[in-house]
């Protein structure tokens, strides 16, 4: 029997002003390859950069994002979120002031804002390339994960090539929405969050879901999930990373030993253990009609 985490909840409340970014990410919706991150890394500028405000002071802290959960609206559903990025700011709103920004995923789109743009902080995954490219502190938080697409098990989808002209189910918070039709001629189906999408596979209603890998492989240890364990190979690996610029090192130690202290405490396996289990809660609590046979 799945029980619900009732604590795992989202509460952070999107910026009302403009945009605090002054840096171009190029594939911050997981487009890229590269090896994992291992330690902290100073960078020098290259290209792109970020501008922090003030710091650990009284006003709160503006933690760019790819993704930002809107506000839960009373009396819906409870979802948990793509990926473990919102659900880390969530646990570092507890311990500081926090805004969460939504970051612009297009080149374009940040380069529009980048005139006037501030930001003391970003959450988001990255290469080892990318990260030699920033400006300021990298940190790493440990967590990895890439794109996985999952199906029933007597699906006839072999390679990623075999979406062209099939149903793929993806989240909002995935930044994937528009990649799948470009690169193998998909038909999407993007739903609020992973649990929509993924009933709506149960339920024969696409062909595929792609989400994070990471998540999707804790989803898959339980029995129920068995019959939709068939799964594409795992594409374009990041590590979930913190940028911190150069200046604000009173803001960087601190992220610095919050990161070392959720990885001695086994925080992220725990994290995302819980929110497959939610997930799975979720999508078991709102299927109304049969898995296909």
């Amino acid at each position: 029997m799945l029980h619900r985490n009732t604590n795992s909840g989202l509460k952070l409340n999107p910026f009302s002003g403009p945009l605090k970014i002054l840096m171009a990410v190029v594939g911050l919706s997981l487009a890229g390859h590269g090896p994992a991150l291992s330690e902290p890394v100073n960078v020098a500028t290259q290209g792109g950069s970020v501008v922090a405000g003030s710091a650990l002071s009284s006003e709160a802290v503006t933690l760019g994002m790819p993704y930002v959960v809107p506000p839960h609206v009373p009396g819906s559903k409870v979802r948990t979120p793509e990926g473990l990025a919102p659900l880390l700011a969530e646990r570092l709103q507890k311990q500081m002031p926090l805004q969460a920004v939504a970051v612009p995923v297009e080149e374009k789109q940040a380069a529009e804002q980048s005139t006037h743009a501030r930001l003391d902080a970003l959450l988001l995954p990255l290469s080892d390339a990318e990260a030699r490219q920033q400006a300021g502190t990298v940190i790493p938080t440990g967590y990895r994960a890439g794109i996985m697409a999952i199906m029933r098990t007597d699906t006839d989808i072999r390679q990623w090539d075999d979406l062209r002209g099939r149903t793929v189910c993806l989240a909002e918070g995935s930044g994937l929405a528009g990649q799948m039709e470009a690169r193998y001629g998909a038909i999407e189906k993007v739903f609020r969050a992973p649990a929509d999408a993924l009933l709506d596979l149960r339920i024969g209603g696409c062909d595929a879901a792609v989400h994070d890998s990471t998540m999707l492989q804790a989803l898959l240890q339980f029995p129920e999930w068995q019959k939709f364990s068939a799964s594409l190979p795992i594409q374009q690996e990041r590590d979930l990373a913190f940028i911190i610029p150069e200046h604000a090192a009173a803001l960087a130690g601190v992220l610095q030993e919050q990161v070392r202290q959720w990885q001695d405490n086994g925080v992220l396996a725990s994290l995302t253990k819980q929110a497959a289990q939610d997930i799975a809660f979720e999508v078991y609590m709102d299927q109304e009609v049969p898995d296909c046979h």
